[in-house]
């Protein structure tokens, strides 16, 4: 983790004054219709640089600054909190935290001993009121004192029923939000009745969980943090729970049938050291990218009653809890240009083109666009204000414009009319489109991905040298590189008979690849080098690939109805290229290929064997990563070898860590997927380890 990110800063009172009325006005779009023009990080900057600004010039401070005032001074709604209802302070850092804990420490004169640790969830933060057990109101968090009442929204939020288990009065506070389904379902009902999609899911749920009067509905989800008991409750059960602990408090409120972060990944522990801290904010941030609702950071608390009761609180927040917020993982930035390139298969691919905006600590230039239909329904203009995040944290992908953010100078994306890069007409029959000539439009990038270390590993063939033999005429497809003589690569400018002589043995050391190398030569779209590796140890032979229907490809681990149909109607398409190479004499078998078992016969393999893999392989039904540099006898294998390498083991390969991993291979600089292996207790090997796990198999 690092330190907190930089503040804005503000160079004289103009400027001061400037960013108190930007702050005012974002919080106040953002709390009332769940729009705003700064996302949560740029939010957050300008709110330090405003804090930093009045430290330095105390006698200059405005009234309606931001700082200390909760949800940023928005005051919305006129229904009182019975208590306050408060944000957090935030820390950026380890550092940071144990600075907090150790102030906590002084002011109750004691060590804590034991602290309730649980997520931020990125939503909206709601009252919940209950009267004899019965939900009868809703309440916004407002300006911390008073709220808006969005009573309307009974029915529609997952995880809040509409009675308790027990007949008590009582207020179940927590976050209201939209879990990645929920997202997807309330753009595809926006897109339908309006043409556009929400930004993000954070303002969908603050736009859905005020709306009244809009023709479809959105579900929402509902996560409780807290319980507050009314006063007046002197029931015997409302005395059980006064002092209790916030851990089991919050055990009560899931036993009550209201939903807590208990269900999910990343529920709340206990904690009675800051190591222990600090290991489950690194688990939660290892987990954020594959949970189905947003988290914004991990939420540290005094657990013990007494210990809040004593530390109290301050004008906006609590002095016994702190927010350690998370880097961000989506920002609002300009769409200025989409750029239209064309791959090695003929398809079509829209880049955009982005103002520089930094984004989970790497600058982002350019995000994917999937496709002209894609960029047709997000509604997408040049000049939009557009929510970029990465996916997987690794692929900067465009979400969706910002659309109450436009100023009328967007104007719509030009839409090629012919193949940008050869002029030829384009087949727009699929989403994706592709030029009319295929890989013939590409066909030096088409032939140098088949030669690649990775697929023929055909070495000495530079992408000049292809273009050479393009231009003589000499090949027109990878397959026609085998029907090479010596005689023509000679007469070929700056070839001599030395390299020519290595050229050739080359190629036909190429023709002994195993299938799955052939397959992957292939570039079938859908398909890469895993998938290649699958299709081919599924079917053993090319000659079943090409026989198999649609039904028999979604047999593969990783192909399913939408991909398997697009595969078989490739492969009929390359079949003149597929006779070439059968013809020339390559490969089209998998070294070591048996046949699965007939359905309906014994499949026991005796004590040894293990599920999922080829019994007494060394790593039978394992699924193994491989991260960071090889060394020793390893040293030399590329990644895609590696992999071959596992599964010649029996194993399956992965490219990210999961609960599902068994091995990770770890060498020097392994990164973030040693530090999540470590949290999941995956068993870890350095590559000297593994050398010696599958032996004679290198």
């Amino acid at each position: 983790m690092t330190d907190a990110p930089p503040s804005t800063l503000l160079a004289d009172q103009s400027a001061y004054a400037e960013a108190v009325q930007l702050a005012l006005d974002a919080a106040a779009a953002y709390y009332g219709d769940g729009t705003s023009s700064l996302d949560d990080d740029a939010y957050d900057h300008l709110v330090r640089g405003i804090q930093a600004y009045e430290a330095e010039h105390p006698d200059e401070v405005l009234p309606t600054s931001p700082t200390g005032k909760v949800a940023g001074g928005a005051v919305v709604g006129d229904v009182p909190h019975m208590v306050p209802m408060l944000s957090l302070d935030n820390v950026f850092s380890a550092e940071k935290l144990v600075e907090w804990a150790a102030s906590l420490e002084r002011r109750l004169g004691r060590p804590v001993t034991a602290w309730s640790v649980e997520p931020k969830l990125d939503g909206l933060a709601i009252a919940a009121r209950y009267r004899s057990g019965r939900l009868v109101q809703l309440v916004t968090r407002g300006d911390g004192t008073k709220g808006e009442d969005v009573s309307h929204a009974i029915g529609t939020i997952v995880g809040l029923p509409a009675r308790l288990a027990e007949p008590v009065t009582v207020e179940l506070r927590g976050e209201v939000m939209m879990t990645t389904s929920q997202f997807e379902d309330a753009c595809a009902k926006r897109q339908a009745h309006d043409g556009t999609t929400f930004a993000n899911p954070r303002s969908a749920a603050a736009g859905a969980l005020r709306a009244q009067d809009r023709p479809y509905v959105c579900e929402l989800t509902f996560f409780s943090y807290s319980a507050l008991l009314h006063s007046d409750d002197a029931s015997e059960q409302a005395a059980s729970l006064r002092g209790l602990p916030h851990s089991e408090v919050m055990a009560w409120v899931a036993a009550q049938g209201a939903q807590t972060p208990a269900v999910t990944d990343v529920g709340g522990i206990v904690a009675t050291t800051l190591e222990r801290i600090q290991e489950r904010v690194e688990e939660i941030a290892a987990k954020r990218a594959d949970l189905a609702f947003g988290i914004d950071g991990i939420v540290i608390k005094c657990d013990l009653a007494a210990d809040q009761a004593q530390a109290g609180f301050g004008s906006r927040a609590p002095r016994w809890a702190i927010a350690y917020k998370l880097p961000a993982t989506e920002k609002i930035t300009k769409l200025l240009d989409v750029e239209w390139n064309v791959g090695r298969s003929g398809i079509i691919a829209p880049r955009a083109v982005l103002e520089p905006v930094v984004l989970d600590g790497s600058t982002v230039t350019y995000a994917t666009l999937h496709n002209v239909a894609d960029i047709t329904r997000r509604g997408l203009m040049l000049g939009d204000s557009v929510v970029v995040y990465k996916a997987g944290d690794v692929i900067p992908r465009v979400e969706a414009p910002v659309v109450h953010l436009r100023t009328g100078d967007e104007k719509p994306i030009p839409i090629p009319q012919v193949c940008p890069l050869c002029g030829d007409e384009i087949d727009a029959s699929q989403e994706r489109w592709r030029c009319v000539r295929g890989r013939a439009c590409r066909a030096i990038a088409s032939i140098g991905y088949a030669a690649g270390r990775d697929q023929l590993d055909i070495e000495g063939l530079a992408e000049s040298r292809i273009q050479q033999m393009l231009d003589a005429g000499l090949i027109a497809d990878f397959a026609d590189l085998f029907y090479l003589t010596r005689e023509q690569v000679l007469g070929l400018e700056r070839m001599g008979a030395t390299s020519t002589d290595n050229l050739l043995a080359a190629i036909e050391r190429a023709k002994a690849q195993p299938l799955s190398r052939v397959f992957c030569a292939l570039g079938v779209r859908g398909t890469g080098r895993s998938m290649s590796r699958r299709i081919a140890k599924h079917f053993g032979s090319m000659d079943a690939i090409r026989t198999a229907d649609a039904q028999a490809i979604e047999a593969v681990e990783g192909l399913g109805p939408k991909k398997a149909p697009g595969v078989v109607a490739e492969l009929v398409e390359l079949a003149p290229l597929i006779d070439k190479l059968v013809a020339a004499g390559v490969t089209m078998t998998e070294p070591g290929w048996t046949p699965p078992p007939a359905p309906g016969s014994d499949t026991s393999a005796g004590d040894d064997a293990e599920p999922g893999g080829t019994p007494g392989l060394p790593l039978a039904g394992m699924s193994v990563v491989v991260t960071g540099s090889m060394s020793g006898a390893l040293e030399a294998l590329t990644r895609n070898q590696m992999n071959e390498l596992i599964e010649r083991a029996g194993g399956k390969s992965s490219s990210s860590v999961s609960k599902k991993t068994s091995l990770l291979v770890a060498g020097e600089n392994a990164g973030s997927k040693r530090a999540k292996a470590e949290t999941l207790g995956v068993r870890i090997v350095g590559p000297e380890e593994f050398a010696d796990l599958v032996g004679d198999l290198i």
